[in-house]
């Protein structure tokens, strides 16, 4: 079956644009439980998705490890979109560091593809300082490219929002 139906002509080719963005956010837990949210799946699945209704998703957390993620994203007056995630754990350091490479297609197109080195600092008296610096090369931009870097920065943004109310316990009401 011809995937070109679904496919997005891309805009002209003008190479890759390279760029580096680093996000910080305290959270009041140790590293060693932020460090879990990464690797433990019912955790990992409360904060990481992708936009839109996920289709497929496989996780194996430890070195050599991949994560793939599938998602049909709609939105009104536009086509459905096919976004898909594959990355790799290339380095991790219990409770100190995460590397993973991925990239990201939408309808079949490779949009960019990412290095992400997460550090995990403690911080004092108690709490995590996570840093997350991602070098990102954009290979097919969005119109002439310049909000693709603002999308990624912001959507990185949210699912680190997302970790930190992940990492909270459960509201659990009494009768």
């Amino acid at each position: 079956m011809s995937t070109s139906a679904h496919r997005r002509t891309p805009g002209p080719v003008l190479g890759p644009r390279h760029e580096t963005f680093t996000l910080d956010r305290d959270f009041d837990e140790s590293p060693a439980s932020v460090f879990a949210a990464f690797g433990d799946p019912a955790i990992r699945r409360r904060w990481f998705a992708l936009p839109g209704k996920m289709t497929a998703y496989h996780h194996v957390f430890g070195v050599g490890g991949t994560e793939t993620a599938r998602s049909v994203f709609t939105s009104l007056n536009a086509p459905a979109e096919r976004l898909d995630y594959r990355a790799r754990y290339v380095d991790i350091v219990p409770a100190q560091r995460i590397v993973h490479v991925y990239e990201a297609r939408v309808d079949d197109v490779l949009r960019w593809a990412s290095l992400v080195t997460v550090e995990l600092h403690p911080r004092r008296p108690q709490g995590t300082q996570l840093r997350w610096t991602e070098q990102v090369a954009f290979i097919t931009f969005s119109g002439d490219g310049s909000h693709d870097l603002p999308h990624l920065r912001g959507a990185t943004g949210l699912r680190l929002n997302g970790l930190a109310a992940a990492l909270k316990p459960a509201n659990v009401s009494t009768p």
